[in-house]
């Protein structure tokens, strides 16, 4: 694989890990919040499949998802479910952002800023419900 092809690929895994951890939290969310949850693991699985077919249409083998990811926090309340989805999120702002940097492809670029931006959006939202203030960060995806 190549540079490029190596950010698609972190970027299906990173769509897979927040995937398998949507469907995790799921359960525990309180209800107000499951149309929310059902938006934005619908919005990652869409993302996850446009990533693949980038991956395909560049002659590379897409990943296939973990049987099971481990989780940030263990997830047993409302709250860990959220701080969940955050640190989702936050890892596709990394997987996004380093696609964008390590993409020449016009495509794969603007790819990489869609998914930035949604994430982003989305972790300022999960900042929000657990009241963390600022609730966006600046440079997001920024590692560290």
């Amino acid at each position: 694989m190549t540079a490029p092809t190596d950010a698609l690929a972190a970027a299906v895994d990173a769509e897979d890990a927040a995937i398998f951890t949507y469907g995790v939290s799921t359960a525990y969310v309180s209800t107000a919040r499951r149309s929310m949850v059902a938006e934005y693991v619908a919005a990652h699985r869409v993302r996850r499949n446009e990533l693949v077919a980038a991956l395909t249409a560049a002659g590379a083998t897409a990943p296939q998802a973990a049987a099971g990811y481990i989780l940030p926090v263990d997830v047993d309340d409302s709250v860990t479910a959220v701080q969940a989805l955050l640190a989702a999120e936050v890892d596709c702002t990394v997987a996004y952002r380093a696609l964008i940097e390590q993409s020449e492809d016009a495509t794969a670029r603007r790819t990489g800023l869609d998914g930035l931006t949604e994430s982003s959006v989305r972790a300022a939202n999960w900042r929000v419900a657990l009241r963390e203030s600022p609730v966006t960060v600046p440079f997001p995806g920024r590692a560290g």
